[in-house]
């Protein structure tokens, strides 16, 4: 069962085609491994392992006959609870949804199908996914497999803690201020948001156009897997691309050999990072010079965008407490509904000038990668935290959970590729991650850097939680 959990998703393709192992012999041990783990970390909502095992069955057919579905054929993968997924519930954290089964696909969940990927179950979000953490009022606290005692992040929480145990190959997830970033880099696993309209959302989100899907996993060949397969048109999604994506796997070892990488450890604005994020961010950026690269500090030249982040995200709150029954609202985290209320004050001039404001950054950043090939910065401004709190209860980010993540919201605003990957332990043994930051549109890249920065500086993997 060990050895099962080590091989990636392209030694495990490799081992169906030999018949060294099978599908429902990789679902059967993820299935045994959740039973074994879950209790302890709640990353999961809900588990088919019904459906799951009679997925592995036909794949293991196919497998057998020589014509696999496609190129995730027979690997398990789980789903964030605001994405969509027939025959089950989405219940987005929240005590005030339903419980009806849905009876459509996310397109990303359709083109995960269609490749023959083998869902699990549903993972763990904070409620409607409005905070950068792994708590929430349906199902309690998600904790992180580093040590039980702390947070996982968010909003994609229980993805990034099933991504941390190896519980399935790809983790899909959601980012509207660094919901994938975030919960990446606290659990010591490899998340990216790719660019805007790159993978097709339906139904929208309620926080509008700084929302995005995308893969979480131990590896970033997994991800990039994972990516091939849901960056593709659905007429579902108006603003999604009408490209064809690229192929990211052929340019996942192209280094990063003469790039122009530059390193903002502030971003010029962020008034508070832990000093042990600093340091080993500081190291991995250096790692890039090792590789090839041109590494330099530079700023992109940009004020902190968090009034402009607000002006959309706290409308997007408002929009979902005011779909809410009048009777069901009191259910909702008091935290929320504040949040909630501040956006209905907000105004449709004030928020359409939040949304032209995004073209400041945007440009900035444009202008910024005329120079550089990639951005790096710190994923996020402190390690992992007390499970249960909103902001690290020392007080050092005050009350709002955007004081701690002011490297991951302005990337949201402009839409650009995002990653976060794994770049050392802190002395309490808690990961922290670098964020990779590239061009409008260049996933490939991005994908790039982080498997080159993976195969020099291979980040560890959990056997079983830590802590009680």
């Amino acid at each position: 069962m060990t050895e099962i959990r080590s091989l990636d998703g392209a030694a495990l393709l490799a081992a169906y085609r030999t018949r060294r192992l099978s599908p429902r012999e990789v679902v059967a041990d993820a299935l045994a491994r959740i039973a074994r783990h879950d209790p302890a970390v709640n990353a999961f909502i809900l588990v088919d392992g019904e459906a799951a095992l009679a997925a592995a069955a036909a794949s293991e057919a196919r497998w057998a006959a020589g014509m696999p579905r496609g190129p995730l054929d027979g690997l398990p993968m789980t789903i964030k609870d605001n994405i969509a997924w027939a025959g089950h519930p989405m219940r987005r954290g929240s005590r005030t949804t339903p419980e009806t089964r849905l009876a459509e696909n996310a397109p990303a969940v359709d083109r995960l199908l269609e490749a023959g990927a083998i869902p699990l179950g549903k993972t763990t979000m904070p409620e409607f996914g409005w905070k950068g953490l792994g708590d929430s009022t349906l199902t309690g606290i998600t904790r992180n497999p580093w040590d039980l005692s702390v947070t996982t992040g968010g909003s994609s929480a229980g993805a990034a803690a099933a991504a941390a145990l190896q519980l399935g190959i790809a983790h899909l997830g959601t980012d509207g201020a660094g919901s994938i970033r975030i919960p990446a880099a606290f659990c010591g696993v490899f998340g990216l948001k790719p660019s805007y309209g790159r993978v097709p959302a339906y139904p929208p989100s309620p926080f509008g156009p700084v929302a995005h899907l995308g893969p979480l996993a131990h590896r970033v060949g997994d991800a990039a897997l994972m990516l091939q397969a849901i960056a593709r048109p659905d007429a579902r999604d108006m603003l999604a691309s009408l490209a064809a994506p690229p192929d990211y796997g052929a340019a996942l070892e192209t280094g990063v050999t003469g790039w122009r990488v530059a390193w903002s450890p502030r971003l010029g604005f962020a008034r508070t990072v832990d000093p042990e994020v600093v340091d080993l961010t500081a190291r991995a950026a250096a790692a890039f010079a090792d590789l090839g690269a041109v590494v330099e500090e530079a700023d992109p030249g940009f004020a902190d965008p968090v009034e402009t982040l607000n002006g959309i995200w706290l409308v997007g709150a408002w929009s979902v407490l005011r779909a809410l029954p009048e009777a069901s609202r009191a259910a909702v985290e008091p935290a929320l509904r504040a949040a909630a209320e501040r956006g209905s004050r907000i105004d449709a001039p004030d928020f359409l000038a939040a949304l032209n404001a995004r073209a400041a950054v945007f440009t900035a950043m444009a202008r910024f990668h005329a120079r550089y090939d990639l951005l790096l910065t710190p994923a996020v401004a402190t390690p992992a935290f007390t499970a249960g709190h909103l902001t690290p209860p020392d007080g050092t980010f005050g009350d709002d959970w955007l004081a701690w993540t002011p490297f991951s919201y302005p990337f949201n605003l402009t839409g650009q590729p995002a990653a976060t990957v794994p770049c050392g332990l802190t002395r309490a043994g808690l990961p922290v991650g670098l964020q990779i930051v590239g061009p409008m549109g260049e996933d490939a890249r991005v994908l790039a850097a982080a498997r080159a920065f993976e195969a020099a500086r291979p980040w560890p993997a959990l056997e079983a939680p830590r802590g009680t």
